[in-house]
This record gives C-alpha cells, sequence and structure tokens, in this order.
C-alpha cells in the first residue's frame, strides 16, 4: 500500500534503480546515512527542508505519478511539483470552467462550500458545549450568520460572511483548549504564537491533502468556485479544504494541546513570529497520518472509508455537479 512519506531534514534525492535514495545533511554540509525508499510504495512527499535534486530525479517521480509539496521556513506552503494531469478529460474541463464562468452556477457551489464549513464548525462547538463549555452564543450567532448564507449574491459578500463566521468560530478556541496557550487573534505570515503555529502547520497539511485527492480525478485544480483561480495556485483544494479544516485540522489541534502530546518545547518563538521545532511538527504529522488514514463507517456506502479518502469521494461528488448528472451536497460530520 502506497503511503505519504515526509522528509524533515534538508537533503539530497536521487534515483537509485527503481528506488528513492535521500541522503540528509546537517547544517555544515556533512552527510548522513542514506535512506532508500521504494518508488512502487511511494504515495507522495512532504519537504520541510531544502531538497537537493535534479530533473531527472523530477522526471522519474512524475511517471511515477509522485507528487512532492514544498514549505518554507515558516511552514507555510511553498509549492508542489505535481505529474502531467493523467486523469484530465476536455469535457470535464469545459463544463468545470462554464460553471466558474456562469455567476448562479458558481454561487450555488460556493454557497455549498461555505455551508459545510459552517456546519462541521457548528459540529466542533456542539461537542465541546455538552461538555460543558460555554460556546452556546457564540453558536447562536454563527447560526444567523448561516441565514444570509443563501441570501447572498456576490462571492465577495459570501467571503465577507465566511469570515466573520471563521472569526467567530476561532474566538472559541481559548475556551475549548485547556491548557496555557492562548489563541488571541488570527495571524498568518508569520503565525505569532503556538495556536496559531499549529492552525497555520494544519491547513497547509489539510490543503496539500486535498490537492492530492483532486489530481487523482478529472477535476482541474486551478479552477475553483468560493475563492478566485489565481496564477500559480491550485485554488479548487483551498474551496474543498475549507469543509474539511474543522473535522481534520481544528480536532486534531484540540486533542494534542488538550492532552498534552505538544508542549511548548516544541515551539520555536523568534522576533513576532512563532513556529514548530522539528519536534513538534513530527508529534502532529503522526497525529495527522492517524487521522486521515482512520475509518469509518460511511452514512451513505454503508461500507468503513478513511478520511482521506472521504475527500476523494468529496471530489467524485463536485464531478457529478458539475456534469450534470447529481447536485452536489458538502460532506457534514454527523459525529
Amino acid at each position: 500500500m502506497k503511503k505519504t512519506y515526509y522528509l524533515f531534514n534538508p537533503g539530497r534525492l536521487s534515483r537509485k534503480d527503481n528506488t528513492l535514495k535521500f541522503v540528509p545533511v546537517d547544517s555544515s554540509g556533512n552527510e548522513g546515512i542514506p535512506k532508500y525508499i521504494p518508488i512502487e510504495g511511494v504515495a507522495d512527499l512532504f519537504c520541510f527542508g531544502s531538497l537537493d535534486a535534479n530533473s531527472a530525479l523530477y522526471t522519474f517521480l512524475g511517471k511515477a505519478g509522485i507528487a512532492v509539496h514544498f514549505f518554507d521556513y515558516y511552514e507555510h506552503y511553498a509549492g508542489s511539483f505535481m505529474p502531467k494531469e493523467y486523469l484530465l478529460a476536455g469535457k470535464m474541463q469545459i463544463e468545470q470552467t462554464k460553471h466558474y464562468l456562469d455567476k448562479k452556477k458558481r454561487m450555488i457551489l460556493a454557497r455549498k462550500f461555505v455551508s459545510g464549513t459552517s456546519f462541521n464548525m457548528i459540529k466542533n462547538l456542539r461537542y465541546y458545549i455538552n461538555r460543558d463549555r460555554d460556546l452556546q452564543d457564540i453558536q447562536e450567532i454563527i447560526e444567523k450568520y448561516n441565514l444570509s448564507i443563501e441570501a447572498s449574491g456576490a462571492i465577495d459578500e459570501l467571503m465577507g460572511i465566511e469570515g466573520n463566521i471563521r472569526q467567530l468560530y476561532y474566538s472559541a478556541f481559548n475556551e475549548i483548549i485547556t491548557s496555557d496557550f492562548i489563541m488571541g487573534n488570527r495571524s498568518k505570515r508569520p503565525p505569532q504564537n503556538e495556536i496559531n503555529a499549529l492552525i497555520s502547520f494544519g491547513n497547509m497539511m489539510c490543503y496539500s491533502l486535498c490537492l492530492s485527492q483532486i489530481y487523482h480525478t478529472q477535476l482541474n485544480p486551478t479552477i475553483s468556485f468560493l475563492h478566485e483561480p489565481g496564477y500559480r495556485r491550485y485554488s479548487l483544494a483551498l474551496d474543498l479544504a475549507e469543509i474539511f479544516k474543522p473535522l481534520l485540522v481544528d480536532r486534531l489541534i484540540f486533542r494534542l494541546l488538550n492532552k498534552k502530546e505538544i508542549q511548548a518545547k516544541d515551539f520555536d518563538h523568534q522576533l513576532n513570529s512563532c513556529t514548530l521545532k522539528e519536534s513538534g511538527r513530527k508529534i502532529f504529522v503522526r497525529a495527522w497520518e492517524d487521522k486521515i488514514t482512520e475509518t469509518f463507517k460511511h452514512p451513505v456506502l454503508k461500507r468503513n472509508v478513511s478520511y482521506k479518502h472521504l475527500i476523494k469521494l468529496e471530489c467524485y461528488k463536485l464531478s457529478k455537479h458539475v456534469l450534470g448528472i447529481e447536485e452536489y451536497k458538502p460532506f457534514k460530520s454527523r459525529w
């Protein structure tokens, strides 16, 4: 079974027959013990350190259908090497473009992304309300904002509603998280404190996962509906990630902090910034892999699926909507 590999250390990646050879390199340029990874067992690669590789290596990865995701020093998503889109279909691209260009069709999908995201946020709030957290007021205000989603007539207006909902939702984090960490205001580039650092890191992991799953469908990742398509970004992955961030990223953060699996020593504080140390990234990534491979009984399919596969199913649902086969309904958690 293929799996994701995470490269935390700087190093050199090369091809050795049908195997990937990774040689870690320390800050002084000294090489460590090489590690060999059979190519047939690799789903994709996440690189958190500088990677030395040549075009022959990327040709090899491209033929094997392996994506490589890069993150910068502050753990922001920097970009991806994506293999040739082997599943792209002309009809899908045409219909997907039509749905973007037609304001009415685009708004239908954009509203669904926001409503699905808001539903999953409220699900998280209710979980902690049932555990005696004082979050009823925040839930009620978000539910009032939800009434405005269907009435919105423009993307900018809808994004404003989504922004208000998310700001309220983040204000609940201090009540949910029982450790000594304080959320404060949402800060991104760079994150200003520990919780913001975890949110930024987790959101980028979720975005990269959505991008990888879109790649295995006929959808074009550059044509989106809620977020504006832009140069050199896969904006459809941003749309899909909104739905799954409350379920995958936020729940994981609550667990890691409330159970003290990640502690103050796992963060690196610099002037006006806070990032995860390598120890913190490894803890998060291990928990992330456990989460996305966790299975549950799908309410419609009546069989067990993983959260990772759930995102691919979401892509299939979106594909059917774009092709006029079946109306898209965003995934809404029942637990």
